[in-house]
């Protein structure tokens, strides 16, 4: 578990009126606060019981109101820590019913995939290791999060880096998790190619509303960066499907001229193809 000292090195960055971001290490995930009069809301946990410990101990630093988590998406580094966060006595987790459904087929799948970074998570055995799934879900339609004096609004914009990404509005900061990916390549695994940019491009249509926008790991970035990045897909959607009518039988020669780096070209180029009937 982590210890005393690595507990408290974590320093929270203000994104104005009660938001904070924690960059964590290992996977370097953005973890936000939003803290109200009466309540706390925490946006994603980490990647298990070591480093949720870290994220939980740098709340308490901050705030000893009663918790709410958000899990922006279904990968295990946004929400394997929820048990300590359970622990802490957190009743609340809140997700897309898309993601509350992939997290209840898939989570232990994910397992092995913490073993360098959690090995007691990924072997399923110690303190904090459960799974802790979602309690309550966001639908089509926004919901709002009273935590004391203003709301948190948790929205879902359509399909992207997954089919159930969660965004957290607060009256300062967008928290839009892994839709918007700073400082590396998207992760393109689990995702919808074509749809994702047109959802970035909601992202930026709401750049007045906020003054920060998280990502779900790296730096807070700007309008410009959004837009940048919802442009850059759009082409490689477009160079992909040429070069996919141009040669059928072999469409990952297209790889080079994408870009992104190879492996998640080569993950573009797969989900682009089995998600290409997949309405917007």
């Amino acid at each position: 578990m982590a210890t005393k000292a690595e507990k408290t090195m974590l320093q929270w960055r203000n994104v104005g009126s009660g938001s904070h971001v924690l960059a964590t290490p290992g996977e370097l995930l953005n973890t936000g606060l939003v803290v109200g009069r009466d309540r706390a809301l925490v946006v994603d946990t980490g990647c298990g019981p070591r480093q949720g410990a870290q994220i939980l101990a740098a709340v308490r630093q901050l705030t000893e109101l009663p918790l709410i988590v958000v899990n922006t998406h279904a990968h295990y580094d946004h929400f394997f820590g929820n048990a300590v966060f359970a622990a802490d006595g957190a009743t609340e987790f809140w997700a897309h019913e898309n993601a509350a459904k992939d997290m209840a087929a898939h989570a232990e799948v994910q397992r092995p995939l913490v073993s360098k970074l959690e090995p007691e998570m990924a072997a399923g055995v110690g303190e904090n290791t459960a799974l802790v799934l979602p309690t309550a879900v966001v639908g089509e339609q926004p919901v709002l999060v009273d935590l004391g004096g203003f709301s948190a609004t948790l929205f879902h914009l359509g399909l992207g880096h997954t089919d159930g990404d969660l965004l957290v509005g607060t009256p300062t900061a967008l928290f839009a998790g892994d839709l918007v990916e700073h400082g590396a390549y998207p992760a393109f695994e689990d995702s919808y190619p074509a749809q994702w940019a047109q959802t970035l491009r909601q992202i930026s249509a709401l750049r007045h509303r906020y003054e920060f926008l998280v990502p779900g790991h790296g730096e807070p970035v700007d309008d410009d960066f959004v837009h940048t990045m919802a442009t850059t897909m759009s082409t490689a959607v477009r160079q992909a499907q040429e070069a996919t009518r141009e040669m059928p039988d072999d469409a990952t020669k297209a790889i080079p001229v994408l870009p992104y780096g190879p492996v998640q070209s080569r993950w573009f180029i797969t989900r682009l193809k089995e998600t290409s009937s997949r309405p917007n």
